[in-house]
This record gives C-alpha cells, structure tokens and sequence, in this order.
C-alpha cells in the first residue's frame, strides 16, 4: 500500500485567499460595495505570489462575489444568491460581456470554413461558410482567455457582427436588439488539447503547454443552436476544480 503524504492533499494557494475572502464577504468584514484589499497587499498577507491573487480574484468574479474595475480595484457584491445557474458559466459570461471592457481586444473577424463541430451544432453541411469573430481577453498583463464565436449567414445579416470594430453591448443585448433573437439555454462542453493555429502566440504560452476548450451551443426556444462559441483557456490558469461553502 502507498501512503501518501498530507501534503499530496494541501488545496491550491489561490484556493485558500478564494475561500478566506468568501468567508470575509458572508461575515461582513468586506460588505457589499466595499474595496478589497490591494493585489499587493494580497500577495504580503497571504504570502502568494502574484498570479496566485489573480487567479483567486478572477474565480470571485467569475462566480459573482465581487468585481473588479480597471484601475481601481476589486469592489464586493456580496454572497451571491441561489441561483441555478452559475455566474462563472462561461458562455452565458461571454453573452454579456461588451467588447469594449478593459482588457478584451478584438482579434478577427471575417468568413472562414465552418469547423466540422462547429457545422455540426448549427445543422450546416460541411465546408459551409459562416463568419468567426474572436476575441482576447487580457486581464493584470496575463492572457486569459481566446473566445472565437461562429455565426451563420442569415444571423449576421442587419447585425454589426461582421463589424472589425468592438462591440459595446454583449451579444445577448445586440442579437436581441437587432434580430429579435432570445437566447434560451447554452449547452457546453469542456475538452482539454494542445494550441493550434496562432493560439499559443495569442495566450503567451509554449505550444507544448495543455489548454482547456469550452464549446457552447446556443439554443432558441425551439432548441435550435443559432451559433456557437469557443472558449479556449490556458490550462495553467483554468483548472477542473472549484471552491465552494457548504450550508448548515
């Protein structure tokens, strides 16, 4: 039998600040509307390294604890309520998220060949032509994610989509506005592979180093997928695990 070492089980650094700045939150030591101590003043209290902080920062965010503006810093929400959906689902996060936020820069846009996926969730035959536009997101100097959206020809048509420009509304807002178009439940899925194409340029790692890919399907009310998103994640940054409190 292997025994194996407590340290084998010591939870992730960033884990730890995660679950003490909740745990700070729910107790009202930082409540709602309250500025979080500095990256800096993290980092020394925690004896962390930096991207350590980010990265506990960004979970907060992401599952809705607190958000952070650039420049001025990390300001609390509060716990957030019982929702059946996640804040931190990143395809209904990408739906909201204007182009025009700090740190997000449009990479391309133009008419590719549909991915074989891709054609796949939105009924097309391959080889079909549909517009991509992807975009990087940039958050403390460090590249977070790469979000590529597929939409096909009678979508984009009347819309801004196919625009170079940023969007300054998310796509939720903008599709509804122009096509009337409501977004009624995302599938996901979640894969892990090495970068392809100019990915490994464009998030600042090794083209050894492993990445996680989220591929959503957004559906209409009838269940019809009107396009696709793809989020590609450094795996160094994103990892398959969560931080959770558990009620009394």
């Amino acid at each position: 039998m292997v025994v194996m070492s407590s340290l084998e089980f010591e939870p992730p650094k960033y884990a730890r600040v995660v679950l003490e700045l909740r745990r700070r939150i729910e107790n009202g030591d930082y409540p709602p509307g309250s500025l979080l101590p500095s990256e800096s003043q993290l980092v020394r209290e925690f004896a962390v390294g930096r991207t350590t902080v980010v990265r506990a920062l960004q979970m907060l965010q992401q599952d809705g604890w607190i958000t952070r503006e650039h420049g001025r810093g990390s300001f609390v929400k509060g716990r957030p309520g019982p929702a059946g959906v996640r804040a931190s689902r990143r395809g209904l996060a990408l739906l909201d998220r204007p182009e025009t936020q700090p740190g997000v820069t449009v990479v391309d846009v133009g008419q590719v060949d549909a991915p074989a996926e891709v054609a796949g969730l939105l009924g097309l035959d391959g080889g079909s032509r549909v517009l991509a536009r992807r975009a990087l997101t940039v958050r403390d100097e460090i590249a977070s994610d790469l979000v590529t959206c597929w939409f096909p020809p009678e979508l984009v048509y009347g819309t801004d989509l196919d625009q170079p420009g940023p969007l300054p509304v998310g796509l939720r807002d903008h599709l509804r506005t122009v096509k009337d178009l409501r977004v009624d439940h995302i599938s996901e899925r979640l894969t892990a592979r090495l970068p392809v194409g100019d990915e490994a340029r464009l998030l600042q790692i090794k083209k050894s180093a492993p990445v996680l890919v989220m591929v959503a399907g957004m559906h209409d009310a009838s269940d019809v997928v009107r396009f696709v998103a793809e989020v590609v994640m450094p795996g160094s940054l994103h990892e398959l695990e969560d931080v959770y409190s558990v009620p009394d």
